[in-house]
């Protein structure tokens, strides 16, 4: 099933329709009451669309720009520019070996991640930076509210193909810098934020079945399953939530995996014991409610509670004071030049 992001949605129908924004979404709203809750707001939106005419789904395969890509799509075709990549990196299920790399693709619209399976991951050390690639036969997934093209042995990748170019600068899609917040001046559209808080609460962790290629799978009987590799054994990955407060307002922070390791100062192997234990994990509970935290992620609106929250990217506890002192000071000094 292909999946278009709500925002998405209501530009759409706003570029089409000429309605504005806010008698949209409280056409959408209306429906989605008009129907007992029993569709979402996305469904509400596509069957708004449909009454008004609306095609939302322009092209679902053959050669996309970046920016149209979405999820569920299959046998795309796009062209873009190295930005990075990364290392081969093996794996075994189910008896068999594997490889798999991954690149960050732009074009002139936007940029992708292009994950390359087995056969098409020994492209990766023939490609750098900077190269032009060709990607055929691509399928679409999505991973934590992003899209990416995945390759297998059915797709064609094509380096520096003959007469194609890409009008993107690298230097334009590196990742943007932080910028320091308090909590309440956050508005939930922050791709980079920084913040320094207080621990006030921490839940449990939250469990889900994923595959050996990192993609969640779906729980089945003796087992899971993965959309692309079929019956597995599954690992567990976790996702753990916590409020922070940093005397302007508090928020809720998510923290995945590496990043929960890192605000509970435990191993992996530590937190998947709380998965059959859960009684262990009030000891790693206790032991930060209070304790200051720098976080640096993305902010974003959660529309179901109409509220911000933070996803974390990265993760200090109990980070150094002596910067903290010196940015205040230099704050205070800042404040004292103005008011002369």
């Amino acid at each position: 099933m292909l999946r278009i992001p709500f925002e998405e949605i209501v530009a759409k129908i706003r570029e089409k329709s000429g309605l504005d924004e806010q008698e949209i979404t409280q056409r959408v709203d209306s429906k989605v009451k008009q129907l007992s809750g029993l569709v979402s707001r996305e469904g509400a939106a596509h069957i708004l669309a449909n009454e008004l005419g609306i095609r939302l789904f322009e092209q679902t395969s053959g050669r996309l720009q970046i920016k149209n890509i979405l999820s569920g799509m299959r046998d795309v075709e796009i062209t873009g520019k190295v930005i990075s990549l990364s290392e081969v990196k093996s794996f075994q299920t189910n008896g068999r070996d594997g490889k798999v790399a991954s690149i960050l693709l732009a074009d002139e619209s936007g940029q992708v991640r292009i994950v390359l399976w087995n056969e098409q991951a020994n492209n990766a050390p023939k490609i750098k930076a900077g190269d032009i690639i060709k990607i055929k036969g691509g399928y679409v997934r999505q991973r934590n509210s992003s899209n990416e093209v995945h390759l297998n042995e059915r797709g064609r990748l094509i380096l520096n193909p003959e007469g194609e170019t890409v009008n993107v600068e690298i230097q334009a899609f590196q990742p943007p810098e932080k910028t320091r917040k308090h909590l309440s001046e956050l508005q939930g559209t922050e791709s980079s934020v920084e913040v320094l808080a207080t621990i006030v609460q921490v839940f449990e962790p939250r469990y889900f079945e994923v595959c050996h290629c990192g993609k969640r799978a779906k729980p089945s009987e003796g087992g899971a399953t993965c959309d692309f590799h079929g019956a597995i054994k599954p690992a567990y990955s976790y996702v753990l939530n916590a409020f922070i407060d940093d005397g302007t307002d508090n928020v809720r922070a998510v923290f995945f995996r590496e990043q929960a390791q890192k605000l509970i100062n435990r191993s992996n192997d530590e937190i998947l014991k709380f998965k059959d234990s859960p009684e262990l994990f009030e000891a790693a509970r206790n032991e930060v409610l209070g304790a200051n935290v720098r976080v640096i992620g993305r902010a974003t609106k959660n529309e179901m509670f109409d509220r911000t929250e933070l996803i974390a990217n990265s993760v200090v506890l109990n980070p150094d004071p002596e910067p903290e002192i010196a940015r205040m000071e230099e704050e205070l000094n800042k404040l004292r030049e103005n008011k002369a």
